[in-house]
């Protein structure tokens, strides 16, 4: 004879067979990974209106209505695209912790790693092209872009403000322009260097003209930034 308990726990028993069986929940973050990551090389090789979301969805292997559930459209994941790039160059810059460093050897690292990004990352150059290319729309309707330029643009402004106070620079070195010309001097040379070889009869992309172009370039901001009586 079946007591009480013994009753209570068939019934629970049939109730389980009843339910259906409870499923591991779903990583969608790993899903969204894989579409940035294929969306990024697709965006970077095609443009925006050359890409097909069919090419990205074969790509990260993924089905395609998974992009429009995750994103809502190709302009929206565009956008994502974007703001993945500039995050990762953003995080990298970060993980330098330059403010740990004194002012000129600061310097020299933050020309290295901007152009060792640039080098490493040519999908990052391709990316800011088009959306230059673009009038900057998607970038501006960012706040993630905005948030994240906010927080880096300090950075120049940091060193140089510590290199005045210890004298190893000048004084009143404007940050932004400072900036500007260690990405241009970088920047130019990696989108440049199929015509440059051609116009100054040198394979620019070689290892040792890649590293002979660093050089020039520390070279060249730390002339910036040295106190006049020493240039």
């Amino acid at each position: 004879m079946t007591g009480a308990r013994g009753v209570l726990t068939e019934e629970k028993s049939a109730e389980a067979r009843k339910q259906p069986r409870r499923r591991h929940p779903r990583r969608p973050d790993l899903s969204q990974t894989r579409i940035l990551d294929a969306a990024v090389v697709e965006f970077a090789a095609n443009g925006l209106t050359g890409t097909r979301v069919e090419a990205i969805a074969e790509r990260a292997e993924i089905n395609k209505r998974m992009i429009y559930q995750y994103f809502g459209n190709k302009e929206l994941l565009y956008q994502a695209v974007i703001e993945k790039v500039y995050r990762d160059v953003w995080d990298a810059e970060a993980a330098l912790n330059l403010d740990q460093l004194p002012p000129r050897e600061a310097l020299i690292a933050l020309v290295t790693f901007v152009w060792n990004y640039y080098l490493k990352h040519p999908e990052f150059i391709t990316i800011l092209n088009s959306e230059n290319q673009l009038k900057a729309v998607h970038f501006r309707k960012s706040r993630i872009l905005r948030d994240g330029a906010a927080n880096s643009r300090p950075l120049v402004d940091d060193i140089l403000r510590r290199g005045e106070a210890d004298g190893t620079f000048r004084v009143g070195i404007d940050p932004i322009q400072l900036g500007l010309t260690i990405t241009s001097i970088c920047y130019y040379y990696f989108t440049n260097h199929a015509t440059s070889s051609i116009v100054y009869g040198k394979r620019m992309m070689t290892r040792a003209a890649l590293e002979q172009r660093l050089a020039f370039n520390i070279q060249t901001i730390l002339a910036i930034v040295a106190p006049y009586h020493h240039v």
